[in-house]
């Protein structure tokens, strides 16, 4: 990656593969192997003993170790985080369960919340006050003593505090957890440290998501560290949700931060082939379970800090990304209604896709791709994996017979035409409903089966161009390597930007920025970015721009007015301005991985017979790493490489450019 010639590896852990990228002086060496579900430190390291093998590197030669995981989302999607207490002011004990008045289907009368993460018997209240304006009442150590008492006679492993306006009078709070630290051999989150930002509900509903993954996220991180060590890998540094890399000891403080780990890998990655000639990207990552979209614009990758996770709220920085249980491994099946659906179940890795042959008969997405010939018996995915046909057609078979329609080749038309149809909702999510025309974008398409789905997709958004990276089906992996790290802070203040007070709000930042500083691993090389939410008086939510230093009022009103603009399509001129919270994030830029292409110019490896416009086709099929750099292959046409296959149809051309892309055209 420089020219000490940097060996580094970025991993990455899917729902069912997990990707691992090795660079060795610009060359990739990619492995994709099946994750393990109880323990995916065995999968991670499985895969990092088959990349250094094909590399001829020995572990011990890597200078860079980064990983994205999926344990923290694990465990809150299937509720196996630490058992958890919370710890809050007399009178509040119910605010996770009381919630928001809104409905989360606004027609549905027997729509169900998720049950909150603390039941009422662990949730402990403490006679304390504070306001926006100071503390009234300081708790009582006799109570906490009491308090704490009651969670060590509990189950409880982890516990979160979350006192009434903390977020601005931390005082009594940070009492609470020295106090519940020197006493508890638990886990103890408290919410100034989590997210001191006002909103009692998602500050309290964050704090206990933290306290409820961390210990799991403790213990994964320190193992795998454990293990990587023995065969004398680097110190691991993890992707968080905002995109930017953290060290270990971080994320185990703080598990919340990871908990859009490997999509936000992806959208790093993706982020590295927007060009100008365009107005940004979609990026669209297919993997074995899910689907994830987001954008990217004016080289900003696309961020929010409103995501909710298994229907709780989750208030740090992430990457925006739009999710749906749309992936090869999603299983398909008939409705009580008899309509063909595809996911959100997944038959995952293990047994996998009927077509995996380990035991499984679940129709799914990738054994449609096989049936429709976008696959072939031939294919391998992930190390070792070979794929079988007949069972395939089995599969499609059954399905079609439940369906009603006319064999397996009709069946699997269906699964692909709904997958697709369901993955195309979820872009139109991030563009069209956003105001932005999918038109104007271009797809960078990634993950194991995006390739293969990403035209048919263009055809119905409209998109012109579509561009596959090299290395595509281990991008999220990939994007680990040019990572920044990045360091994130908050404090709500609350106030009228016409009589806001600029020196006392750049001594607030100055603050703020000490302390991401101070989380930096090398504070002196750190780039220290001041940001404010702010509304117009009256709204229920705010928008994010950044602020100069010094702070001045009327850049910053200009700055919302056009951010106003951007996301909403309109502003108000003169209507008063609140600023509601400061941000500031330390960041130490990363290298973008240099990578090189050769190819050569016969690359046809076969052909074999695919479903195009409903017809079958015999269709030439090319090895991806054959092809020479300028090479044009029109539709139809399959361009397999060593973790995706490309589908390219009629009307459709593919160029590789220098880096190896394949550049797809209308």
């Amino acid at each position: 990656m420089d020219e000490r010639g940097t060996i580094a590896l970025g991993v990455d852990v899917g729902g069912t593969f997990t990707d691992v990228v090795l660079l060795v002086d610009g060359e990739v060496t990619t492995a994709k192997v099946p994750t393990t579900e109880t323990d995916q430190s065995e999968g991670v390291l499985a895969g990092i003993d088959a990349a250094c093998e094909a590399a001829g590197v020995d572990a011990g030669q890597v200078d860079q170790f980064r990983h994205a995981m999926t344990v923290s989302t694990n465990a809150m999607l299937e509720a196996t985080g630490a058992t958890t207490a919370l710890v809050t002011t007399d009178g509040f004990g119910d605010v996770l369960a009381i919630g928001r008045q809104n409905r989360p289907a606004l027609y549905d009368l027997s729509a169900q919340r998720p049950d909150p993460l603390v039941p009422a018997e662990r949730r402990y209240e403490l006679d304390e006050r504070a306001t926006p304006s100071g503390i009234e009442r300081s708790v009582d150590e006799k109570e906490i003593a009491t308090v704490a008492d009651d969670i060590a006679a509990s189950d409880a492993e982890s516990v979160a505090i979350s006192l009434l306006h903390a977020y601005a009078h931390p005082g009594n709070e940070r009492a609470v957890a020295e106090h519940l630290r020197d006493r508890l051999d638990a886990t103890v989150v408290a919410s100034h440290e989590t997210l001191a930002a006002f909103r009692e509900y998602e500050r309290t509903a964050t704090t206990v998501a933290d306290a409820y993954v961390t210990p799991v996220i403790d213990g994964y991180v320190g193992r795998l560290q454990r293990r990587a060590s023995e065969r004398g890998l680097p110190v691991v540094q993890v992707m968080q949700s905002n995109g930017g890399i953290a060290d270990a000891e971080t994320v185990r403080e703080h598990g919340v931060t990871t908990a859009l780990s490997g999509p936000a890998a992806g959208v790093v990655g993706a982020s590295l082939f927007e060009f100008d000639a365009h107005d940004g990207i979609i990026t669209f990552d297919m993997g074995g379970t899910s689907s994830d979209v987001s954008l990217v614009r004016d080289g900003d990758i696309e961020e929010t800090t409103e995501a909710d996770i298994a229907g709780h709220p989750v208030r740090v920085p992430m990457v925006d990304v739009e999710t749906v249980g749309a992936g090869g491994g999603s299983i398909a099946h008939v409705d009580a209604g008899g309509a063909l659906r595809v996911g959100p179940g997944s038959a995952g890795a293990d047994p996998g896709p009927a077509c995996y042959g380990k035991g499984g008969d679940d129709p799914t997405v990738t054994d449609a791709n096989l049936v429709l010939g976008y696959l072939g018996d031939d294919t391998e995915l992930g190390e070792g994996l070979a794929l079988d046909g007949d069972r395939a057609h089995d599969a499609m078979a059954t399905l079609a017979a439940a369906a009603d329609l006319d064999g397996a080749v009709a069946a699997a038309r269906g699964v692909y035409r709904v997958a697709n149809a369901r993955m195309a909702r979820a872009i139109r999510s991030v563009t069209v409903e956003r105001g932005h025309d999918p038109r104007t974008l271009e797809l960078v398409a990634f993950g194991g089966a995006g390739p293969m789905h990403a035209a048919a997709l263009a055809e119905r958004l409209d998109v012109e161009t579509i561009r596959v990276p090299r290395a595509n089906g281990v991008l999220s992996a990939l994007g680990l390597l040019a990572a920044d790290e990045q360091h994130d802070t908050l404090r709500t203040v609350q106030t009228p930007l016409a009589a806001a007070d600029p020196a006392a709000l750049d001594e607030q930042f100055a603050q703020l920025a000490a302390t991401v500083r101070a989380d930096a691993s090398d504070p002196d090389a750190a780039r220290i970015t001041r940001a404010a939410d702010l509304r117009y008086a009256g709204q229920s939510h705010e928008l994010t721009v950044e602020v100069p230093d010094p702070f001045d009022a009327e850049t910053v009103a200009e700055r919302f007015e056009q951010a106003h603009d951007r996301a909403r399509g309109y502003h108000l001129g003169d209507e008063p301005v609140q600023v509601v919270t400061l941000r500031a994030t330390a960041t130490i830029p990363g290298h973008e991985p240099s990578i090189s292409h050769e190819g050569y110019a016969d690359a046809q490896a076969g052909q074999r017979e695919a479903y195009f416009g409903g017809d079958s086709h015999e269709t030439p099929v090319y090895d991806r790493e054959r092809l020479a750099v300028g090479t044009s292959i029109a539709g139809q046409a399959i361009i397999e490489g060593g973790e995706s296959t490309v589908v390219v149809p009629p009307a459709w051309e593919a160029t590789v450019d220098d880096r190896g892309t394949l550049v797809i055209e209308r």
